[in-house]
């Protein structure tokens, strides 16, 4: 170990578009926050990075902005971005000072040269000592303990918040992929525009995503599946948890009427949001089954044996994995830790840089 590689630090970067999740060696993930960064319009100096930062959207005075420099994966604002990553270091290092950084990005599948030079860029403008590029669904295949390096095709799918990656592994590289610039901040402008259309009402994307996490859902057989399970249970008469053993699950909200101005209240069930979210889900099916087309025959047969992996916060969606196995009539899994997959797969490679 040389001189200088006492004052290095080895970190592992998920930049996403809603969440940024920081991996630093021996140490685990020390960050995970929203991507989103509060500017004061005035001075243009950063007000808040972060949770505080996603605590101002739609909530914010007009000398406030709080945006999300990351659209769809890759970076929209530059300073911005440098700005939130900067913020994210040293948090994750405790502001240490002289501490620099070999660091791992992770980045989509379908990124272009310039906006890969884009990312680089950034991370040495925060600090970097050394920059790795590293494709999302690479990292998230690794994070979920799958064989990559092994001569066995392996078939990730990360759903984040801008992206869809879609990758067949083998032999430690890509064989075939697909990256959709569709995933979960989709399917909550989907459900805004869903309630604004039927009820009439408008809401806030931060109350889309509070919705979509609660009554999000892929497919009805998965209320069907709990209520099943509910009668087979023993102790059903103790469990009154409606969220999770009846057919269908409601909603409370507020928003604005946009005919009066006025404060409305309704309710929206988990069937009017899986009619909401369907066509966004549907675009994600139809990608997975291109790329299962497009794969060679031998990879095929191991991916009809070992299945499909499903990481991101998208894989947490109601029914997704029960959907995708119907479609395509493969067996779907979820990774122990879909939210943090891409992380802890970027900790991995840094740890061996």
């Amino acid at each position: 170990m040389g001189f200088f590689d006492f004052f290095t630090q080895k970190i592992g970067i998920d930049l996403g578009t809603s969440n940024t999740l920081v991996y630093v060696s021996n140490k685990g993930i020390t960050v995970n926050e929203p991507s989103v960064v509060a500017i004061n319009t005035g001075s243009n100096e950063v007000c808040a990075v972060g949770e505080n930062a996603k605590a101002m959207l739609d909530r914010t005075p007009k000398t406030i902005n709080a945006v999300r420099p990351l659209q769809n994966g890759v970076i929209a604002d530059f300073e911005i971005t440098s700005a939130m990553i900067k913020y994210f270091i040293n948090k994750a290092l405790n502001k240490r000072r002289f501490i620099k950084a070999n660091i791992v990005i992770c980045l989509p599948v379908g990124v272009t040269s310039i906006e890969r030079k884009a990312v680089e860029d950034v991370a040495y403008d925060s600090g970097a000592r050394k920059v790795k590029l590293v494709e999302e669904p690479m990292a998230a295949a690794i994070g979920a303990g799958l064989p990559v390096e092994q001569a066995v095709g392996n078939m990730i799918i990360d759903i984040g918040g801008g992206t869809t990656e879609i990758a067949i592994i083998s032999l430690g590289g890509i064989v075939e992929s697909d990256s959709l610039r569709i995933a979960g901040d989709d399917m909550d402008v989907n459900i805004k525009e869903y309630i604004k259309l039927k009820y009439k009402m408008d809401i806030g994307l931060v109350t889309s995503e509070k919705i979509k996490m609660v009554l999000g859902n892929a497919s009805k057989d998965y209320y069907d599946k709990k209520h099943r399970a509910r009668n087979k249970s023993k102790d059903n008469e103790e469990n009154t948890d409606e969220s999770t053993d009846n057919y269908t699950q409601d909603m409370d909200i507020r928003g604005r009427d946009i005919v009066s101005g006025l404060p409305l209240h309704i309710t929206v069930t988990s069937d009017e949001v899986r009619e909401a979210i369907i066509e966004t889900v549907n675009s994600i099916v139809n990608a997975i089954k291109r790329v299962l087309e497009r794969t060679p025959p031998e990879l095929s047969s191991d991916i009809y044996a070992n299945g499909i992996y499903l990481t991101g916060g998208g894989a947490l969606l109601k029914g997704l994995d029960i959907y995708i196995e119907k479609e395509t009539g493969l067996k779907v899994y979820i990774a122990e830790n879909p939210l943090q997959s891409v992380a802890l797969g970027a900790g991995k490679i840094c740890e061996e840089m």
